[in-house]
């Protein structure tokens, strides 16, 4: 019998876990969280038995030293995800109540109620916080909307007058069409052809959507001259439980948060990057 145990736990005392003091040490933090989280599960599934996930919790950030007043919010990161159940953004990261400020909405689109959370988050609790995280993940149900609308333009006609979800799927309509041009332009036309075409679609045009966000956000942050706080972005694979980003700049993958494209030509390299990734040429060569 495999079982495994989540537990969040606390004593009477301030917890020694103390927040990021950078946006460096925040990325780690999160790239460390995750890859404890991911590993663990790898264990449980190749060996068996059982496994034991424990996050410290600062009994202040419950409200539990003080019933004077409700606890102050403090959170290090912002995180936009995906609204999809199956992407649980406190437990991947290993964090607990008042570490994240998450926003969830399907596909992770910045559209303006989105944009007006993160702002808030900005604008409110620059005290603590260091990074804003875009989070899309694998096989996104948005994303595999706007792409089976792409490749069969007369589903859209269903959409006609509903209005929430055109909404949401035009946005990532621009998206896909230009991972569909640069999957075209890498591998010739009959790309297309190929049996794992639309699923290799998907995962890059979600990369492509998480980095295109991320730096729409860092633009924000310089414009409003927070330099120290950094936007980054990260896809969240189901099957291994690990977040992942191509690099463009450094000729390969990682495992772990990265910062956008700084310009055009960084988004040129990163979407090499992206179509040449394993992940995506599996996709394609495979079947």
């Amino acid at each position: 019998m495999r079982t495994v145990e989540f537990t969040y736990r606390y004593s009477d005392r301030p917890s020694l876990r103390t927040r990021p003091a950078d946006a460096d040490a925040a990325r780690l933090r999160l790239d460390e969280g995750n890859r404890t989280f991911a590993s663990l599960l790898d264990t449980l599934a190749t060996d068996g038995g059982s496994a034991q996930y424990t996050i410290d919790v600062d009994p202040e950030d419950l409200g539990l030293l003080s019933s004077a007043a409700p606890p102050r919010q403090r959170p290090f990161a912002a995180v936009l995800g995906c609204s999809d159940a199956r992407v649980p953004v406190e437990l991947i990261f290993g964090e607990g109540p008042n570490d994240l400020f998450v926003v969830r909405v399907a596909g992770n689109g910045l559209g303006s109620d989105v944009l007006g959370s993160l702002r808030y988050a900005i604008e409110h609790l620059q005290g603590s916080l260091r990074v804003v995280v875009i989070l899309g993940h694998s096989g996104c149900g948005a994303i595999s909307a706007a792409v089976d609308t792409f490749l069969d333009p007369a589903g859209y006609l269903a959409l006609a007058t509903n209005h929430a979800i055109r909404g949401i799927l035009d946005r990532q309509l621009i998206v896909v069409q230009a991972t569909a041009r640069r999957l075209t332009s890498a591998f010739g036309a009959d790309v297309t052809m190929r049996k794992r075409y639309r699923e290799a679609l998907i995962e890059a045009s979600v990369v492509t959507n998480a980095a295109l966000a991320a730096y729409t956000l860092q633009q924000e942050l310089h414009g409003l001259g927070l330099h120290d706080l950094r936007a980054l972005y990260g896809i969240y694979i189901l099957q291994s439980r690990q977040v992942w980003t191509p690099m463009a700049d450094l000729g390969g993958q990682k495992a772990g948060l990265a910062a956008p494209p700084k310009d055009a030509d960084g988004f040129v390299r990163l979407g090499e990057a992206i179509i040449q990734s394993d992940r995506i040429v599996s996709l394609l060569e495979s079947g």
